[in-house]
């Protein structure tokens, strides 16, 4: 601790899950500082409803307290050391936005039109795998907050509960991301059952072709003094033996959760069997973003995993204006990884994305307060983005362009 208490870190460093293991202390040295003092700061009492947490990243101390810590490390762990997984926050942070006076703000709307539907705002929650070790009612209690506040669902291929069942909870199609896994008679079965409940996309992930090493996960499960065993065995930590989509499917042939040979031509054979929108997720160049439209994919969505499955140190919103240039308009570009704040929304759609998805947030929320904690923490995000809104004298989402921000220095 005393080692600790001569570093200073950023808010969002320190909230990001890392700062409270030792590797990640020489981080130091952010725009934005705060003492650790400061960042560790605690409400007097634990607040008693979701509604009394007065930010997103407030959430994350709530769902560390809540959870076992190998549950919490599973959330917060990044590749390696984590380093991206902090760029993925402080990247927002190196573009300002321009204020503008003099603008007619009486009907500020944060609606906008994604594949031809109305959406609320441009806000939803991305996939985030096993949300059963975050909440007993798991995914369907997001589905149950994605429904009360009219946003986007995309359910995980590694979901704790039946698609149908979080399908149902939402009350409107929903995403199905998809995990392929290396036989392609699995895939296909997963994409007819997700077409069958009536999804209206598959969001195809291409950013997981191996073992990832998850150190802060690795570190958290050493300090938790639960018998893991009693809960799930090696084998059933296998997506594909676990989740529910898989169920009624041979998967005696499955060793991974994505092939080896994700080329060009897979997206081609994807392509051509999927019947609804296919996305493709986990762009971050705009090579790649080329050869996914190119094949066919209806919008990209540029995500580094949340920093989880690489070390590369490049940020999802680093990434976004090459993978936006390379799209040229032709379709929807989506952004996920390090959105915290209604602000760091904003500043992605003036750098060309459509929409933006959460993946931790709602996990802290859920572990916090159950559905609540997931609405509050969209509320909290849109309620943000509609005051920055006002200050930078855009009314619409259309209106916010890349002349609303600017690159600091």
């Amino acid at each position: 601790m005393k080692r600790m208490a001569r570093s200073s870190l950023s808010r969002r460093t320190v909230l990001g899950g890392l700062a409270t293991l030792p590797g990640f202390l020489p981080l130091a040295g952010a725009a934005e500082t705060a003492t650790l003092a400061q960042a560790f700061t605690k409400p007097a009492a634990r607040p008693s409803s979701a509604d009394q947490v007065l930010n997103v990243m407030d959430f994350e101390a709530l769902a560390r307290d809540a959870l076992p810590p190998a549950h919490f490390g599973y959330i917060a762990s990044g590749s390696d050391e984590g380093r991206t997984v902090i760029r993925n926050h402080e990247a927002f942070a190196d573009y300002e936005i321009r204020a503008n006076r003099f603008n007619d703000l009486r009907h500020l709307s944060t609606a906008t039109t994604i594949f031809g539907a109305a959406w609320k705002s441009p806000l939803y929650t991305s996939a985030v795998s096993s949300m059963g070790a975050f909440h007993p009612e798991a995914e369907v209690a997001v589905a149950r907050a994605a429904r009360s506040r009219d946003a986007q669902l995309m359910v995980s291929t590694g979901a704790s509960r039946a698609p149908e069942t979080v399908a149902e909870a939402r009350g409107a199609p929903i995403w199905q991301q998809l995990y392929p896994t290396d036989d392609w008679a699995v895939a296909q079965g997963v994409i007819r059952r997700a077409e069958k409940y009536g999804c209206t996309a598959i969001v195809l992930t291409v950013d997981s072709p191996g073992a990832r090493n998850l150190e802060t996960l690795k570190r958290l499960t050493l300090t938790d003094n639960r018998e893991c065993a009693n809960c799930h065995t090696t084998e059933s930590r296998k997506m594909w033996i676990r989740s529910p989509i898989f169920s009624g499917l041979d998967v005696s042939r499955v060793t991974a959760v994505t092939p080896l040979d994700l080329t060009p031509a897979y997206l081609e054979r994807l392509r051509a069997f999927v019947k609804v929108k296919l996305i493709i997720k986990g762009i971050v160049t705009g090579t790649d973003a080329a050869i996914a439209i190119e094949k066919g994919a209806d919008g990209v969505i540029v995500s580094n995993h949340g920093g989880r499955n690489e070390e590369s140190l490049r940020a999802s919103f680093d990434c976004l204006p090459e993978v936006a240039a390379a799209a040229r308009g032709r379709v929807p570009v989506f952004l996920d990884g390090g959105i915290r704040r209604g602000t760091d929304i904003f500043k992605a759609l003036a750098l060309g994305a459509s929409a933006v998805g959460i993946g931790r947030p709602q996990a802290w929320g859920l572990a916090a307060f159950g559905q609540q904690g997931v609405e509050s923490v969209i509320d909290i995000l849109n309620t943000e983005l509609a005051n920055i809104m006002r200050q930078a004298g855009t009314s619409t989402v259309a209106s916010i362009t890349a002349k609303s921000v600017a690159r600091r220095g």
